[in-house]
């Protein structure tokens, strides 16, 4: 079973780096803290924080039809809300208010798969029904919100990751208000893989290249956030974001020492804040 075993001044940047080694989020592996962060006096004595990360296992069939079952009336609550998130966002403008699930960016060695039309090579584990699954899945649940221009693009990348990229003219309708139906899509298509492969594979929805755009806003909000933080010498809390997003934040305020940042809050109510370093 893959683990990690990472060191980091904060519990969460700890997590954070476990959780990127491991090319994977938050929600698929299972986390140990084996020690918490301690600042010392005067510098003396401090300690850092160090957590392991271990991969859940997805590969049983077995597991994943409990999972699908436990959640079959969660599904339909989020295939409800499919139908109900239909408040137009303008995809060509980035909202700061969007809370859209964000995914760090893939390596550049890939198989572009293009729509039906064409077939999905086969990988190592030889991944083809998966993916016209995926595709049917997908295509079924755009003819229910009334989309019937729906294309894909696919990637599979390296056997492990599928990105699939979205497109049509009612994208504002799949990204949905604060990406709430993409972010649907995305975990129910991740469940549809679970069950038609017996290996790791990760899914990656986007619509018309909106996770880009949406991480560069996050960029921006992070850096004036920061700004505030040191200009009012008082942390600034941010609202719940997934982790993904968070992870976005912590990443791009790294490398200022004039701030520090860390989550708070559980389960989906989780919310980064930003703390001046006085």
């Amino acid at each position: 079973m893959k683990q990690a075993t990472q060191i980091g001044k904060t519990v969460e940047k700890a997590i954070q780096l476990a959780l990127t080694e491991l090319q994977t989020t938050e929600d698929l592996v299972d986390i140990i803290v084996i020690q918490q962060p301690k600042k010392g006096f005067f510098g003396f004595g401090a300690k850092k924080a160090i957590v392991k990360a271990t991969l859940k296992p997805v590969s049983s069939e077995k597991v994943v039809d409990q999972s699908l079952a436990a959640n079959d009336e969660q599904q339909q609550h989020v295939k409800t809300q499919l139908f109900e998130s239909t408040e137009p966002s303008e995809v060509s403008k980035t909202d700061e208010d969007s809370q859209q699930v964000m995914t760090e960016q893939a390596p550049s060695e890939e198989m572009v798969l293009t729509s039906a039309t064409s077939e999905a090579k086969s990988s190592k584990y030889d991944n083809r029904e998966t993916i016209e699954h995926v595709q049917k899945y997908l295509n079924d649940i755009a003819l229910g919100m009334g989309i019937e221009d729906l294309q894909m693009d696919l990637q599979e990348i390296k056997g492990k990751l599928l990105k699939i990229n979205l497109r049509s003219k009612k994208a504002a309708v799949l990204i949905g208000k604060r990406g709430q139906t993409i972010n649907a899509l995305q975990q129910l298509t991740q469940l549809v893989v679970y069950k038609y492969t017996d290996h790791f594979y990760m899914v990656e929805l986007d619509v018309e290249n909106y996770r880009e755009r949406r991480e560069q806003s996050l960029i921006e909000l992070a850096n004036n956030m920061a700004d505030k933080a040191i200009r009012t010498r008082k942390a600034v809390v941010l609202e719940p974001m997934p982790s993904s997003e968070r992870k976005v934040m912590h990443h791009a305020l790294a490398k200022r020492l004039d701030v520090d940042t860390y989550s708070e809050g559980d389960k989906n109510r989780r919310h980064l804040v930003i703390e001046p370093v006085l």
